[in-house]
């Protein structure tokens, strides 16, 4: 691949240890929800800046999202964001949910437009007295709680359904003139994309920050079917790895992390300095990829 510097104003090099956060999903069962404690267990010494929940599609998570938050925030020193979306409620409820969040200390709101009800791929439509685009919400959040701070997605292959580049990044100016300071991207694999992005973003003025989200995958089909549908492109360099590894899980996992690591390492090295991964309720990967990044659990001595 060609090598693609981003702009001075990104940074010139490196941090030594570079501004991470964590995605974490709210656990259906029992057994997952024990899972995900450990993983927030084994991450949070790594001194995150914030972990955002997801929310489901048509809001079918947010009583789960809600009450994992709020014991991210009665159990840890973590700073919980809350993913909220346009589908499935009315303003008034949507808003009645942004009050109980600043009611319980929630200070960052991950703001989406959301999946169609459907799924990827079906026609999207929101609730008829609902806010029906993420620049709505985005405002509609900042009117009434102005110490709130809002993230948004941002999409180094655009949207899949924008019309172009241009489009796209008319939404995300329109998302930052309502109040975003903060822009994650959809899952990458290929640095290049992620530089372009940036400096087509940059070139329209835009200088909020543009954060890479990175996603190890611990099962590859599984993870490549997700993405994909969600407009990512997946190299054949990187399916290449993958090949034969379908029933051998223990090299999934050490590729899974080799790759990943070394996307971030990449990223490091022309600058970028902050780094959100999709954790996928699994600490392994994650925790490994920081520690190559030079980030030590809080508290830790180093090696003689």
């Amino acid at each position: 691949m060609t090598e693609v510097t981003p702009p001075a104003h990104d940074g010139h090099r490196a941090l030594k240890s570079p501004a991470i956060s964590f995605e974490f999903f709210p656990p259906k069962t029992e057994e997952m929800e024990k899972s995900l404690w450990e993983t927030i267990k084994r991450l949070a010494p790594l001194s995150p800046s914030f972990v955002s929940v997801t929310y489901g599609a048509g809001g079918s998570t947010r009583e789960r999202t809600h009450s994992t938050i709020a014991r991210i925030l009665a159990e840890t020193d973590l700073l919980p964001a809350a993913h909220l979306t346009c589908v499935g409620a009315a303003r008034g409820e949507i808003d009645e949910i942004v009050g109980r969040y600043h009611e319980v200390g929630v200070r960052h709101i991950v703001a989406l437009r959301g999946d169609p009800p459907g799924g990827i791929g079906t026609i999207y439509s929101t609730h008829p007295d609902g806010y029906q685009t993420s620049t709505e919400l985005v405002a509609g959040i900042k009117k009434r709680h102005g110490d709130i701070e809002i993230s948004v997605s941002a999409y180094p292959e655009k949207h899949p359904e924008s019309r172009d580049f241009d489009a796209d990044i008319d939404v995300l100016q329109a998302k930052v003139d309502a109040g975003a300071t903060r822009a994650i991207t959809q899952v990458f694999f290929d640095n290049d994309l992620y530089f372009r992005y940036l400096d087509r973003v940059r070139a329209r003025g835009i200088t909020i920050p543009i954060v890479p989200g990175i996603m190890p995958m611990h099962n590859f089909k599984q993870a490549r079917n997700f993405v994909t549908r969600a407009g990512t492109s997946v190299p054949d360099w990187l399916a290449e790895k993958f090949e034969g590894l379908d029933d051998d899980s223990e090299t999934r996992k050490l590729v899974a992390a080799t790759v990943a690591a070394g996307q971030v390492q990449k990223l490091a090295k022309h600058g970028v300095d902050t780094f959100h991964f999709y954790t996928m309720n699994r600490a392994d990967l994650v925790f490994a990829i920081s520690h190559l990044l030079g980030i030590r659990p809080q508290g830790a001595q180093k090696a003689a």
